[in-house]
């Protein structure tokens, strides 16, 4: 058993929370920026009523502005905030004081260098991927050197997740795409990629 925590993210509609509830992933993201995925605060907030008691809630931001962050933290409509912008440290720390709840940072992962900047940052997690949304994998021994606990994502489904978390040695694993059929989230593959984890 890995330990390896598991994430699915861009969930935007009930089937895909029923699907949710039965993987059971340990994460689920909402994506509040621009996207296929988006959802509304409201849409969040509605789709959060359904997801099952220790499913946690992620909320995935651009450059979006700190009140708004702060609003859905301090509400429970997410418990931890996952900023892919250009947010420096002292915008992770004022999230973390101001809601008392957890953030992700994610790097964008082109050489050693962008994870070496951010190994000892403020954030309680790093999120280390290709890029924002992009569904294509990095080279994972750019991160051989990151001694904090981060997320993997990019390019990640139920082929290659396992052979990630052996390599790679992640926190935990994030997939969007790679639970997905036609641009829709799959319950099938969910569960097989929570059970994959879990069985490793």
């Amino acid at each position: 058993m890995s330990g390896t925590k598991v994430k699915i993210c861009g969930l935007s509609r009930e089937q895909d929370i029923e699907a949710a509830n039965q993987a059971k992933p340990d994460y689920i993201g909402f994506v509040f920026a621009e996207s296929r995925r988006r959802v509304t605060p409201e849409q969040a907030k509605r789709l959060r009523e359904r997801l099952e008691p220790g499913i946690v809630p992620v909320g995935v931001f651009v450059n979006a502005p700190e009140k708004e962050i702060l609003a859905l933290l301090t509400e429970g409509v997410i418990d931890i905030a996952q900023l892919h912008g250009n947010e420096d440290e002292a915008f992770v720390r004022r999230i973390q004081e101001y809601s008392g709840k957890p953030v992700i940072k994610a790097v964008k992962v082109l050489s050693e260098q962008d994870v070496l900047r951010w190994r000892n940052s403020q954030a309680d997690y790093l999120l280390l991927d290709s890029g924002a949304g992009s569904g294509k994998q990095f080279d994972w021994s750019l991160i051989r050197r990151c001694d904090c606990p981060f997320f993997l994502a990019g390019g990640l489904n139920a082929a290659n997740v396992v052979q990630a978390i052996r390599q790679v040695q992640p926190y935990a694993v994030d997939l969007s795409s790679g639970a997905e059929t036609d641009g829709v989230k799959d319950p099938e593959k969910m569960e097989r990629i929570v059970r994959s984890v879990r069985d490793e």
